[in-house]
């Protein structure tokens, strides 16, 4: 068995990372997002990424995800725009237009649609196998911070501690007859069990629930039935936190967890904090089962390649030392990690 490595890809964007994606068919492409108004999509192969594209965009790109193929991709830009970018031609397309800039993008290879949540308080649902149908546009009662989609189900983390599960098919099915939005309930309303505000979301690739993050260093897992003995399962717990030195008084210095990404095999997830480190998890277990060595900065996003056998990390400075002057340049980079075969494997995991 290969033992696991780790490299750093060259030629990282010129700023802050916002979220990275690895290709749904091949594990070897990734997106990446970034504050410098560009997508890049890299080629990872053995201990090295080439840069194969880079697309120009005219504001911050918050959010990018691959879309049905390995040539098709979504972005969410500080310009309110929800583009599609044919990745093999370059031709951007936008799909549809918020009021405000878009948060984040998630897409359903299940049910053909892109789901895209906005500061404007709405999510647009469009169905990319009829790309000339109108967006279903479903008012929120609070501005979305976080975005997943699970086989069949979308989660949206808001502001107030305010958690919507909308049920994929119905959306699908709404989109596709032009229902109402006034019509189009959650599947479920929840209050996070996070006091703080929710800063990522990830589905696990089994459908059966999710984890959320906040900037206050917890995890909270939580699964969908809506049972008592489902619900009764659900927990949190502190991570992503340092001892204070004895002569500032002690304590623990509390950093946010800005990144959650499900192992697609295994079940397990990783989870990357303004602490500079990343963790693997064992979500049924309730364990930690590593951490890696600090990164250079702040870990502020996370994405496993399709078969589990990479993991990317986002690294560029955090908020947490002020915003004055802030740049990532310089200090942005991309690590790959490629997983020694049971290194993401559960105690539960067969």
């Amino acid at each position: 068995m290969a033992p696991a490595t780790q490299f750093e890809v060259a030629q990282p964007p010129n700023d802050a990372i916002s979220s990275l994606d690895f290709a749904p068919g091949s594990s070897s492409r990734l997106l990446v997002s970034s504050w410098d108004k560009n997508v890049y999509l890299y080629d990872v192969g053995e201990e090295v990424a080439t840069l194969v594209q880079t697309f120009e965009h005219r504001a911050p790109v918050l959010d990018v995800c691959f879309g049905a193929s390995d040539d098709e991709a979504y972005t969410a830009g500080m310009d309110w725009q929800v583009k599609r970018i044919d990745l093999t031609t370059g031709e951007q397309t936008v799909l549809s237009k918020h009021s405000q800039p878009v948060r984040c993008v998630a897409f359903s290879p299940e049910e053909s649609l892109l789901i895209s949540a906005s500061w404007d308080s709405t999510l647009h649902v469009h169905s990319t196998s009829s790309p000339a149908t109108e967006p279903l546009v479903i008012p929120l009662p609070g501005k979305p911070h976080a975005l997943a989609a699970s086989p069949s189900k979308v989660v949206v983390a808001m502001t107030a501690r305010l958690v919507h599960i909308y049920d994929l098919p119905t959306l699908a099915a709404a989109v596709a007859t032009a229902k109402p939005a006034s019509e189009i309930k959650p599947w479920q309303q929840r209050e996070s069990s996070l006091k703080f505000l929710t800063r990522a979301t990830s589905c696990m690739p089994s459908d059966a629930g999710y984890a959320t993050s906040s900037i206050e260093g917890r995890v909270a897992v939580e699964w969908f039935e809506d049972t008592a003995e489902s619900q009764a399962r659900k927990y949190a717990f502190k991570c992503h936190r340092q001892a204070a030195p004895e002569e500032e008084g002690g304590g623990d210095i509390v950093y946010p967890v800005n990144a959650l990404a499900f192992h697609p095999v295994h079940g397990t997830f990783a989870s990357g904090g303004g602490d500079g480190t990343v963790a693997l998890w064992d979500a049924e277990a309730k364990r930690r089962m590593r951490q890696y060595q600090k990164f250079p900065n702040s870990v502020a996003a996370l994405s496993f390649s399709k078969d589990g056998k990479y993991l990317a990390i986002g690294v560029c400075p955090g908020f947490e030392t002020g915003m004055e002057d802030y740049s990532g340049e310089g200090q942005t980079k991309i690590f790959i990690r490629e997983l020694g075969e049971s290194e993401a494997k559960g105690k539960g995991s067969k």
